[in-house]
C-alpha cells in the first residue's frame, strides 16, 4: 500500500481537493453458490483445460478476438500476454487440480472478476495437474486503484515563468539541480563555453599529444555507458498522486505503458489481498489462500529472457530483465556503478534500497580497507626495526616453562620468533590510530548513509510516503478474536491482546533467548575443553611438525570445529527464533518481522562472536602461574597464551571464521539455487528435449525458478550486518578485515544481482523508505565496537605494557621518549622467573631440560609480572603489574570518552539532509504553489470566456 500526505503535491493535481482513502475491502462483492456469475463457471472448469491449451475465463469482450484486428504474433509467442496478444499478464496464480480447496478458489476467482480483473487459465506443459491463472488489470481498474493507493505518476506542470500569458503545458524536470523544460525529445539547457587562447606552438603540440593519450584511456570507466544503454535512468520529473479527474495533467503517451510492470503487479496484488474467498469476517486475502494451500504459488512475471543472441550495444536490450543482466548482473561489469533507478523500476523500492545500501557500504569500505592495508604494510616495513621481535629472536638463552601438563617440553623463547614477527604485523604503533579511525568511520558511514538515503527517497518519491495502517496478522485474529476493542485510528473494532497475556509471553520469549545464549556459552565451554585437552595431545604427537607447533595446531582445529558448530546452531536458532516469535503473537507483519529479526541477529551474533570474545578477553588471563595453575573442575589446566602473546590466536580466529563464513554464504546464496535450477532443467531436457524446453511460455519458465525466501531480504541484510560487526568490533586485532569485506562485497553485489535476475522468480515490487530495524542494529554495533577495540588494545595487545616500560622502566624512563631504543630490555622485564622444583606433580614435565645446557634446568621463565621464588612473597605481583593495570584502565576510559565525543561531534556536524537537496525541496514547493496559482487563473479565464460567449456578464469579476 502507498500513502502520501495531502500536501502541495496532491493539491497541484487535484486542484486542492484530496480524495479520501476508502478501505478497498468494502467494495468487494461476494458471490456464493446460489449467486451465479454472469461470465464465470460455477466450479473450477478444469474439464475445459487440455494439456498446454489456453482456456480463457475472462469477460466476453476479452475472450473473443475482434474481427478484422490482427493479433500480434510476437506478443502471443513471448508468453507475456493473453491469447489475444493485447492484454499483458500482470500476475500469475498457480494451483493444483487435485487440491481439495475448490470452493474457496471458486469464490475468490469470482470476486477477482467482480473487481474488474481479467483472467485466463492454462494447464502446465510438464504436469497436467498444475494450473496457471493469468491475471490482467485493464486501464479502468488500474486508474481506480492507483488513485486509491496514491500511486505517484509523472504529470505536466504549468509553466510558472510566463506570468500574465496563458500557461502552456510543458514537461518540467530537475536536471543537476536546475529546472529545465523538455519538449518532446529535445532537452534545452544552457552551457558556458570557455575558449583558450594558445600562444605557443610548442605548448599546443604537447597538449595535443596529451589529449591524444587521454583519448586512448577509458573515460570514467566505473560509470555506465548511457549512449549504448539509453534506458538506464528515467527522467527525474515532477510526480503527484494519480487522479482520474485530472488525468489530462499526466504524461500519458500510451495507456498500456503508463503504469510500468512493477506498478501494475503491485496494484493487482493490492486487489488480491482484499478479495474475500469465504463467508466470515477474516476470510479475505491471497496470503491466507497461500498459507492454507488453496494456491501453490503467486508471482509477477519476469519480462522475458535475460539472454539474447544479439549484442546489446548494436541491437539494444530485449527487455528490462535483459538490460539488468547486461549492465548489472553480468560479471563483466563488476567494476561499474549499479543502475539503481533501473533496479528500483524492475524490483521496487525495497529491493532497490537494499542494493543502494550495499553499494554505499562497499564504497565506504574502500578508505577503511586502504588504511587497514597501510597499517599492515607499516608493520611489514618496520618489522626489521622492531626491538621486541629482535629480542625474542635473539633470546636463545631464555628457556620458557611448558605451556601444558607433562607432555609439553621446555622451549627456547627464540623458537617463537616467527610468531613474534607475525604479531608485530597486526600489533604495531599504527594499531591505535586505526582503531580510532574505524570508530569514526562507522559513524561517518551511518551519517552519510542517512544523507544518501534522503537523496534516494527524494528521487524515488518516498519523502512524503508513509505506510498505511497495517492489517492484523491472521494468527493474531484467530487467537484473540473473542476480545475486541476500538482501533483509535480507524475507529473499527479489532482483536485485542490483554497486557498480562502480552507480558507473560514476552517473559517466556526472553527466557528462551537466555536459554539459547546459555547453549552458545556451553558450546564455547566445550571448545575451551577441546583446546585444553588437545594441546597436550598435539605436544606428544609423532609428527615433528605438529609436535613443534602444537599450540597453533590446537587453535586452527578449534576454529574449524567452532565454525561447524556455528553453522549447525544457526539452523537450530532459526527454528527457535521462529517458535519464540510466533509465541509472542505480534499484531502486524512489521512487528513480527522486527521481533524475528532482532532474535535472529542476537542469536547469530552471539554464536559467531562468542569464541572470539573468549580468545580476546579471557584466554590466558586467569591461568594462575607455574606451581599454582587454575583448573577446570580441578582437572584440566586452563590454556595459556603463546609466548608471543594471545593476539596471534585472535587473528587466526577472525581470519578463518571470516573467510569460511563468507565462502559458505556465497555458496548457499548462489550455488544452491543454481544446482536446483540445473536439476529442474535437466529433468525437462530428458522428458521433453531441448527444443521443446525453449518453447515454454514465460510463466512456465518462472514457475521452475526458485521462489524468493520466505523472509524476504532478511538473509541478505543479516549476512552484511554480521560482516559489519566483524569489520568493526575486533578490527584493532585484524586490520585486514575491511579489505576482506571489500573483496567479498564486490563479489556479493554481482552474486545477489545474478540471483535476483536469473535464479529467482520475480519478487513483488514493494515500497520502503529506509532499511528498517537494521539501522538501529548498525548503530548498536558501532557503539559496541568502540568498547571492544578499547579492551583489545588495552588487554589483548602489548601496547600498554610496552608504553609503561618505555616511560617508566626502560632506558628512556623520565625522558618523555618512547622510540625503539627505549624498548631495550622489554622482553626480559616482561618475563618472570620460576623455580622448576616448585612444579606440581601433575604439571611436572617428563623432560628435565637437560637438552639445553647438558644439566637439568633449575629455572624457567613465563609471561607475567611476579616476584622471583626467593623473594619475601614468592610469586607475588610486582609494582610494574599494578602500573600496567592502572594504565590499561586509564586507557580504556580515555579512549572510550575521546572516541564517543568525536562520534557525537561528527553526528552533530553532519546534517541528515544535504543542503542542495533541501534547496531543491524548497524550490519544488515554491514551483508547485506557482503552478496551483496559474492553474486556478487559467480556469477562471476559461469560465469568463464561456460566460461571454453565452451572453452572460457579471460585474466585479476577477480577474
Amino acid at each position: 500500500m502507498e500513502a502520501s500526505s495531502a500536501g502541495s503535491s496532491i493539491s497541484a493535481v487535484t486542484g486542492g481537493k484530496a480524495k479520501p482513502h476508502q478501505p478497498v475491502a468494502k467494495d468487494v462483492n461476494i458471490f456464493f453458490d446460489e449467486l451465479e456469475g454472469v461470465n464465470s463457471p460455477s466450479k473450477d472448469d478444469d474439464s475445459l483445460l487440455h494439456h498446454g491449451n489456453l482456456t480463457s475465463t475472462s469477460d466476453d469482450a476479452s475472450r473473443l478476438e475482434v474481427v478484422g484486428e490482427e493479433v500480434p504474433d510476437k506478443n502471443k509467442a513471448n508468453g507475456l500476454y493473453f491469447r489475444d496478444g493485447k492484454c499483458r499478464i500482470d500476475y500469475i496464480l498457480v494451483y493444483r487440480k487435485s487440491n481439495p480447496q475448490t470452493e474457496k478458489r471458486e469464490v475468490f476467482e469470482r470476486n477477482i472478476r467482480a473487481e474488474g480483473l481479467q483472467m485466463e487459465k492454462e494447464s502446465s506443459l510438464t504436469n497436467s495437474d498444475i494450473i496457471f491463472v493469468k491475471l490482467h488489470a485493464p486501464w479502468e481498474v488500474l486508474g481506480k486503484y492507483a488513485e486509491l493507493m496514491n500511486v505517484r505518476m509523472p504529470f505536466r506542470p504549468f509553466n510558472p515563468f510566463t506570468a500574465g500569458a496563458p500557461c502552456i503545458l510543458v514537461r518540467c524536470c530537475f536536471l543537476n539541480g536546475h529546472f529545465i523544460e523538455i519538449n518532446g525529445r529535445s532537452r534545452r539547457s544552457r552551457r558556458k563555453i570557455y575558449y583558450l587562447h594558445r600562444r605557443y606552438k610548442f605548448m599546443n603540440r604537447i597538449e595535443k599529444q596529451i589529449s591524444r593519450f587521454r583519448g586512448w584511456l577509458p573515460r570514467k570507466p566505473m560509470k555506465l555507458d548511457k549512449e549504448t544503454l539509453p534506458d538506464l535512468e528515467e527522467n527525474d520529473c515532477y510526480t503527484a498522486p494519480f487522479s482520474q479527474q485530472r488525468i489530462h495533467h499526466f504524461i500519458i503517451h500510451n495507456k498500456d505503458t503508463f503504469f510500468n510492470n512493477a506498478t501494475r503487479s503491485r496494484i493487482v496484488h493490492h486487489i488480491l489481498q482484499r478479495v474475500k474467498y469465504e463467508e466470515g469476517k477474516n476470510k479475505i486475502g491471497l496470503n491466507r489462500l497461500l498459507s492454507n494451500g488453496s494456491y501453490e504459488a503467486a508471482f509477477p512475471l519476469h519480462e522475458g529472457s535475460y539472454r539474447s543472441k544479439n549484442s546489446i550495444k548494436t541491437h539494444g536490450a530485449e527487455n528490462h530483465r535483459h538490460l539488468l543482466y547486461e549492465c548489472w548482473a553480468s560479471w563483466g561489469v563488476w567494476y561499474k556503478y549499479q543502475p539503481l533507478d533501473l533496479v528500483r523500476r524492475y524490483f521496487g523500492e525495497k529491493i532497490g534500497l537494499y542494493f543502494a545500501w550495499l553499494g554505499w557500504y562497499t564504497g565506504m569500505l574502500f578508505p577503511a580497507a586502504f588504511i587497514g592495508l597501510f597499517v599492515f604494510l607499516y608493520g611489514v616495513t618496520t618489522l626489521n626495526h622492531c626491538q621486541v621481535s629482535k629480542e625474542v629472536c635473539q633470546a636463545t638463552d631464555i628457556i620458557m616453562c611448558p605451556i601444558c601438563d607433562k607432555y609439553c617440553p621446555f622451549m627456547r623463547l627464540s623458537d617463537s620468533c616467527v610468531y613474534a614477527k607475525v604479531t608485530h604485523l597486526f600489533d604495531n604503533g599504527a594499531t591505535v590510530f586505526f582503531a580510532v579511525f574505524m570508530a569514526v568511520w562507522a559513524t561517518v558511514f551511518l551519517e552519510f548513509w542517512k544523507r544518501r538515503r534522503a537523496v534516494i527517497a527524494y528521487d524515488w518519491d518516498l519523502i512524503d510516503w508513509e505506510e498505511e495502517e497495517e492489517e492484523i496478522r491472521p494468527q493474531f485474529e484467530a487467537k484473540y478474536s473473542k476480545k475486541e476493542r476500538m482501533n483509535p485510528i480507524s475507529g473499527k473494532p479489532e482483536p485485542y491482546q490483554a497486557f498480562a497475556d502480552k507480558c507473560s509471553r514476552l517473559i517466556v520469549s526472553a527466557s528462551g533467548i537466555f536459554f539459547m545464549i546459555c547453549v552458545v556459552i556451553a558450546a564455547v565451554f566445550g571448545i575451551v575443553i577441546y583446546r585444553v585437552v588437545t594441546v597436550s595431545t598435539f605436544a606428544a604427537f609423532k609428527w615433528a611438525l605438529i609436535r613443534n607447533n602444537s599450540q597453533v595446531a590446537t587453535t586452527g582445529t578449534a576454529v574449524c570445529i567452532n565454525f561447524c558448530i556455528i553453522m549447525l546452531l544457526n539452523v537450530l536458532y532459526e527454528k527457535v527464533a521462529l517458535f519464540l516469535t510466533n509465541l509472542e503473537q505480534p499484531r502486524t507483519e512489521s512487528e513480527w518481522e522486527n521481533s524475528f529479526t532482532l532474535k535472529m541477529f542476537l542469536f547469530q551474533f552471539v554464536n559467531l562472536n562468542s569464541s572470539t570474545f573468549y580468545i580476546a578477553f579471557f584466554l590466558g588471563r586467569f591461568t594462575g602461574h607455574p606451581g599454582a595453575y587454575l583448573r577446570l573442575i580441578n582437572r584440566w589446566r586452563l590454556e595459556e597464551c603463546h609466548p608471543s602473546g594471545c593476539l596471534i590466536d585472535l587473528c587466526m580466529q577472525m581470519g578463518i571464521i571470516m573467510v569460511l563464513k563468507q565462502t559458505w554464504n556465497n555458496f548457499m546464496e548462489l550455488g544452491y539455487p543454481l544446482i536446483q535450477n540445473w536439476w529442474t532443467r535437466r529433468k525437462l531436457r530428458q522428458e521433453y528435449g531441448t527444443q521443446r524446453k525453449t518453447s515454454f511460455p514465460q510463466w512456465e519458465k518462472d514457475y521452475n525458478l526458485q521462489p524468493m525466501n520466505a523472509y524476504g531480504l532478511f538473509d541478505e541484510y543479516l549476512e552484511m550486518i554480521l560482516q559489519f560487526g566483524f569489520t568493526t568490533i575486533f578490527v584493532a586485532a585484524f586490520p585486514l578485515a575491511p579489505l576482506l569485506a571489500l573483496l567479498n562485497n564486490i563479489i556479493e553485489i554481482r552474486l545477489d544481482a545474478y540471483k535476483f535476475v536469473t535464479q529467482w522468480r520475480r519478487p513483488l515490487a514493494s515500497r520502503a523508505k529506509d532499511i528498517g530495524i537494521w539501522y538501529g542494529i548498525l548503530e548498536g554495533i558501532g557503539i559496541l565496537s568502540v568498547i571492544t577495540n578499547a579492551f583489545v588494545i588495552a588487554v589483548t595487545s602489548d601496547f600498554i605494557p610496552r608504553l609503561v616500560y618505555a616511560y617508566k622502566y626502560g632506558p628512556c624512563a623520565g625522558q618523555g621518549e618512547a622510540g625503539q631504543k627505549c624498548m631495550v630490555g622489554y622482553v626480559n622485564a616482561s618475563l618472570s622467573v620460576f623455580l622448576v622444583s616448585d612444579f606440581e606433580n601433575r604439571s611436572e614435565p617428563t623432560s628435565n631440560g637437560s637438552e639445553f645446557s647438558g644439566s637439568p634446568l633449575k629455572y624457567c621463565r613465563y609471561r607475567d609480572y611476579r616476584d622471583p621464588p626467593h623473594s619475601p612473597v614468592p610469586y607475588g605481583y610486582t609494582l610494574q603489574f599494578w602500573h600496567v593495570l592502572a594504565a590499561r584502565l586509564a586507557f580504556i576510559i580515555v579512549f572510550e570518552h575521546l572516541v564517543f565525543c568525536i562520534k557525537h561531534l561528527i553526528s552533530y556536524l553532519i546534517p541528515d539532509l544535504p543542503k542542495d537537496l533541501r534547496d531543491r525541496m524548497r524550490r519544488e514547493k515554491y514551483l508547485i504553489q506557482e503552478m496551483m496559482y496559474e492553474a486556478e487563473l487559467e480556469r477562471l479565464q476559461k469560465e469568463r470566456k464561456e460566460r461571454k460567449k453565452n451572453g452572460k456578464s457579471y460585474h466585479n469579476e476577477w480577474p
